[in-house]
């Protein structure tokens, strides 16, 4: 019995479970199947880098307030966040790996870095 490539249509050379006839078609298809969600992944991390890189910049002490005006200004999207933390009085922090803001009045965030 002959099996062909599902990718490129050769002949299949060798274990009878093989699917592809080499490494490079077996790629070729896992990367057009995961495409979609691949390209998801990247855009989503590039904007959490995106946000990341906007608190380092306004943060370099480790410790400021800053305006929401001066966030939306350099790009930042408040929708995208890696962690949230609590503290026991109910405060709520937003993180971006290490580095957090907190929403306070008057469109004013206190930025923090974790340590």
């Amino acid at each position: 019995m002959q099996k062909t490539c599902p990718e490129c249509g050769d002949k299949i050379i060798g274990r009878a479970d093989k699917k592809y006839c080499s490494d490079s078609c077996r790629n070729a298809a896992n990367n057009k199947l995961n495409s979609d969600r691949k390209n998801l992944i990247r855009n989503t991390n590039n904007k959490l880098r995106k946000n990341y890189r906007i608190l380092e910049s306004l943060n370099p002490d480790d410790k400021t307030k800053t305006t929401k005006s001066k966030l939306v200004l350099a790009g930042f999207d408040f929708n995208l966040f890696t962690s949230i933390y609590t503290t026991k009085a109910g405060t709520v922090y937003y993180f971006i790996y290490d580095q957090g803001y907190l929403p306070l009045d008057n469109d004013f965030y206190a930025l923090v870095r974790r340590k």
